[in-house]
C-alpha cells in the first residue's frame, strides 16, 4: 500500500540515535549528511511523506517516482513532493551527498507562491537535475552552511537557512531552458491549470476505500462553473489534447503506479479509480495500454 510518511517517523526509521544530539533540532526543518545518517534501518517504501525534501545525490542509484524511474548517475539534486510517492534504489554505494527536509509551513510564507508551483515541485514536472563540476561544489558549500547553521545560536538562522534552499532551487532552474517558469497568460491556460490542479488533488491514491470521483470533462466544468464546451476548447488549445484524454492519460498512470507498487488485487484498483466493474477496469486499461492489468504488474 502506498503510505504517507509523516517527518517524525521519518526521523524515526532513519535517523541513528547518535546523530540527533550532533546537530538535529527535530523540527519543521532539518538537514544531513548522508554518510552520518547511513542506510536505511528497512527497505525504502514506495511513499509519499507530508514534507518536502532536497536531496544531493552523489553516486548511482534509481530514483522511481509517480509511475516513471530515472537513472540518477553522477551528482544530481533530486526535489520531492508530498504529492507524489517515491522511492530510491541504489545501484551503487554512495559517495556521499546531503538532503535537508522540511514542511510546507516552514517555506510558504517565504514565497509570493505556493512550494507547487515551481518547476521541480509541480505534478507531471521535473524533479531530477543533473550537476556540473562548479555547480555541484556550490551545492555541497550550501548544505555545509545549513548544517552549521542548525547547530548554531543564531537567532534569524531558518530565516538564513531559507535562503539557502531559495539558492540551491535557483541553481537548479538555471539549469533549464527560461521556458518552464512562463505564466499562464490568457484565460485558456488559466482555466487549463485550474483543469489540471482540480484534477492532480484526486491524486495519488493512498488506500483502496479511497475513490476518484471527478471523472468527466462536465464533472470539472460543474466545479469550474463553466460550460464544458468551453472548457474543452480551453483545455485543447492549451494542450493540443481533448479533456478526456487528459483525464484518462492521468488515470492510466495512477493505474501504473498502484499495480507496480502496491498489493491492492486488481478489482480494488479498478474501485479506487472510480470503476465499480473490474471488467470495465480491464477494458479501459487495455485500451490504453495495449495490455491488461495482470499482464503490465506481471
Amino acid at each position: 500500500m502506498i503510505e504517507k510518511q509523516s517527518i517524525n517517523e521519518y526521523y524515526r526509521q532513519r535517523i541513528p540515535e547518535e546523530v540527533k544530539p550532533a546537530y538535529v533540532e527535530l523540527g519543521a526543518f532539518n538537514v544531513f549528511r548522508k554518510d552520518d545518517v547511513g542506510p536505511d534501518k528497512a527497505p525504502v517504501k514506495y511513499a509519499r511523506r507530508e514534507f518536502f525534501k532536497i536531496a544531493l545525490i552523489h553516486g548511482n542509484c534509481l530514483f522511481h517516482y509517480a509511475d516513471k524511474t530515472i537513472e540518477i548517475n553522477g551528482s544530481t539534486l533530486v526535489f520531492s513532493n508530498p504529492d507524489t510517492p517515491y522511492t530510491f534504489e541504489p545501484i551503487k554505494e554512495e559517495a556521499g551527498g546531503y538532503f535537508c527536509i522540511f514542511r510546507e509551513s516552514f517555506y510558504s510564507e517565504y514565497l509570493r507562491n505556493s512550494l507547487k508551483e515551481l518547476p521541480m515541485y509541480r505534478i507531471a514536472g521535473s524533479p531530477v537535475y543533473a550537476l556540473d563540476n562548479v555547480s555541484t561544489e556550490q551545492v555541497n558549500v550550501i548544505f555545509e552552511k545549513m548544517i552549521r547553521e542548525v547547530a548554531g545560536e543564531y537567532q534569524f538562522k531558518y530565516d538564513l537557512i531559507r535562503n539557502y534552499i531559495t539558492e540551491i532551487i535557483h541553481t537548479a532552474l538555471k539549469l533549464e531552458p527560461s521556458g518552464q517558469l512562463y505564466a499562464h497568460t490568457d484565460a485558456s491556460k488559466r482555466i487549463t491549470a485550474v483543469f489540471m490542479e482540480l484534477l492532480e488533488r484526486q491524486f495519488p491514491i493512498e488506500k483502496p476505500g479511497d475513490q476518484f470521483k471527478m471523472k468527466s470533462p462536465a464533472d470539472f466544468a460543474r466545479q469550474l462553473s463553466v460550460h464544458v464546451n468551453h472548457l474543452n476548447r480551453a483545455v485543447k488549445q492549451t494542450t493540443g489534447k481533448t479533456t478526456s484524454t487528459v483525464i484518462y492519460e492521468r488515470l492510466t498512470s495512477e493505474a501504473k503506479a498502484l499495480l507496480k507498487h502496491t498489493d491492492w488485487n486488481v478489482a480494488e484498483i479498478g474501485f479506487s479509480l472510480g470503476f465499480d466493474d473490474p471488467t470495465h477496469f480491464n477494458h479501459f486499461f487495455r485500451k490504453q495500454t495495449n495490455s491488461t492489468p495482470m499482464s503490465f504488474r506481471n
